[in-house]
């Protein structure tokens, strides 16, 4: 039975904050090639490593240390609601055990075991959502084309670990359907299947007609799944920027997508982390304009988070315990509200703003300078039993605050109001 759009978004409009793990065997190299050290989770494309080889990376990725319960878990202290791992990358390299190829984590690594099978249960366990990563673009396979990958100088029609000339893409979205029938029914509810990199892979007839069966099996499989707008738009339920945040609200549900430091996956050589505030501040203004934070984090190739990572996420979890009342459900105020340079995004719930400030006004006041509800009280959100100071004019509102910060991150005020008559 098919389910309204709204309805199918209405866990995701709710939990505004997702981890997004890549992790995979392009972990092995550790962003690092033959003395360049800039590489990630396109390692096989940028460093132009031939499919014969890059396949070799198999046999060396041994994640000993992977904990589906303490990944899961990290996502739960971070205030995190859901979690999108990678199933298949552009490798083509499957990280969950598909009956489909040989090339997957359990048929050609020494590790052996399904991690997919071991975080869902640990994401139920914590009450995380588990979302797939599926790249449409595949590397490996032999029937994925090399016109529909991306064209460089080195390789100006497209690269491929294994070229083939005569590659049937049909053929590859048979093999595609099939894992993603495996995903939707081995591993318990799915709230996203993520595809990524389609190009102008499914633009035409009959390749266009198979994406929508794709989706309509996902439907049927699992009618509350949501899909992203990276399937060519094709069933898509919402929208994915990536690594930048739009300048202004949005309608549409969005998500932004975002790494911890430069890289999706591990680079031991990229120290260039988001402090805390920076992170917190994103979700705030992501939340304001409507939309939601995946923030990603690459594991190594033991399968562990690195400590930075850890100590971010936990800071950022600690701020989220404190002020999630502003952010999960929250979304932008209306356009009646104006605020001066102290207030830096405000979120908004029915009858209420929160007002965050990240650098606490000197003067002990926020002033809200086009205001036209009806005001009942301000407070702070650390300390609500204690209401504020507030002068009320015709069309604003200034408010009196402590001199002293109460939080050093993001300190929230709440303003109630009604409905003007």
């Amino acid at each position: 039975m098919a389910i309204p759009e709204d309805t199918r978004l209405a866990w995701f409009r709710e939990a505004k904050f997702g981890l997004f793990v890549h992790w995979g065997i392009f972990t092995v190299p550790a962003g690092e090639w033959k003395g360049q050290t800039w590489h990630g989770v396109w390692i096989q494309q940028t460093a132009d490593i031939p499919g014969e080889e890059y396949a070799k990376f198999a046999s060396e990725f041994n994640p000993v240390g992977f904990d589906a319960d303490q990944l899961a878990s990290l996502a739960e202290r971070a205030g995190m609601r859901y979690l999108v791992i990678t199933a298949k990358n552009h490798d083509g390299f499957c990280m969950f055990d598909t009956e489909l190829t040989d090339y997957n984590i359990v048929d050609a690594t020494p590790f052996g075991r399904d991690p997919m099978k071991e975080l869902a249960e640990a994401c139920k366990a914590h009450g995380i959502k588990l979302c797939f990563y599926y790249s449409v673009k595949d590397w490996h396979h032999p029937e994925y084309p090399t016109l529909y990958t991306r064209r460089t100088r080195t390789h100006p029609d497209g690269f491929h670990g294994f070229p083939n000339p005569r590659a049937d893409y049909m053929k590859y979205l048979a093999y595609l359907q099939g894992q993603v029938r495996e995903l939707l029914t081995n591993y318990g509810p799915i709230g996203i299947m993520w595809f990524d990199w389609c190009g102008c892979a499914l633009s035409e007839d009959p390749h266009r007609e198979r994406a929508h069966r794709i989706v309509e099996m996902i439907h049927e499989i699992q009618p509350a799944c949501l899909i992203n707008n990276r399937f060519c738009e094709i069933g898509a339920d919402y929208g994915t920027p990536e690594q930048h945040i739009p300048r202004e609200g949005q309608k549409a549900a969005f998500e932004v997508c975002m790494t911890l430091n430069d890289n999706w996956s591990y680079n031991k050589h990229d120290r260039n982390w988001k402090d805390p505030g920076t992170v917190v501040h994103n979700l705030v203004d992501i939340v304001g304009k409507g939309g939601n934070y995946l923030l990603g984090v690459g594991p190594t190739a033991e399968g562990l988070v690195s400590d930075e990572a850890l100590r971010i996420l936990e800071e950022v979890g600690q701020w989220l315990r404190a002020n999630g009342e502003s952010i999960y459900g929250a979304g932008p105020a209306d356009q009646y509200l104006r605020w001066d340079r102290e207030v830096d995004v405000v979120t908004a719930k029915p009858g209420r703003y929160y007002l965050h400030v990240f650098h606490w006004p000197d003067d002990g006041r926020i002033f809200l300078y086009d205001f036209r509800k009806h005001f009942k009280r301000a407070y702070l959100l650390a300390d609500r039993n204690n209401p504020l100071k507030a002068d009320v004019y015709r069309r604003s509102v200034m408010i009196h605050v402590p001199r002293q910060a109460p939080d050093p991150i993001d300190s929230v005020t709440i303003v109630e109001y009604e409905e003007t008559p």
